[in-house]
């Protein structure tokens, strides 16, 4: 909501922050409200509703998330190795230390609002392109169209690989990683030979 004071609704935010990740994605919004040291009402009226918290939540966490895997995905010159490496591995990184938080946006705000569902897909779906244009910018895929199914794919497969991840700690992290990077240079050296 444009007049209301960026200061407050931070505060509110980091109060959102703080019981998601103390109670986990199923925190409730009397939670919110009680830690942030207001009623229900008052924290709607910040963000219009609960779908605006949600959303104002996931903007704030998915510009975290963008600007760590964007340098990772535009460094020059790297090899596919070593930069599917390091991509993999930030988003894994990042995911397992803010469990409660991605559970919360991907999985509970968005089985609740499909406004916060539309963006959370939007997010995944845009990392998709980006990285199908990387892809292609660099000629490692010179058909366009194909760059970006692979882009979509590979971002979906990590997605997903990742979601798996979290249900099984057992599994050390750079194992996943080094399986998922496995699939992804395997995948670009069969689409170059071609």
């Amino acid at each position: 909501m444009g007049g209301r004071d960026p200061d407050r609704r931070r505060a509110l935010l980091d109060a959102a922050d703080r019981v998601i990740r103390r109670e986990g994605p199923e925190a409730s919004m009397a939670s919110i409200a009680a830690e942030a040291g207001v009623t229900k009402p008052i924290l709607y009226r910040h963000f219009g509703d609960k779908s605006g918290l949600y959303q104002a939540l996931a903007n704030r966490h998915v510009r975290t998330v963008v600007g760590l895997l964007r340098p990772e995905f535009d460094r020059a010159k790297a090899d596919l190795r070593s930069r599917a490496r390091a991509t993999i591995d930030a988003y894994l990184e990042m995911i397992a230390a803010n469990l409660s938080l991605y559970r919360f946006l991907f999985y509970r705000a968005g089985a609740e609002d499909s406004r916060t569902h539309s963006q959370m897909t939007a997010i995944v779906r845009s990392l998709g392109e980006e990285l199908g244009t990387v892809i292609a910018a660099e000629m490692a895929v010179p058909d366009p169209v194909r760059a970006q199914v692979l882009g979509h794919a590979f971002v979906g497969m990590v997605q997903a690989t990742g979601d798996w991840w979290l249900e099984h700690p057992e599994v050390d992290r750079a194992e996943v990683v080094e399986g998922l990077v496995s699939v992804i240079v395997a995948t670009m050296s069969a689409t170059l030979s071609r």
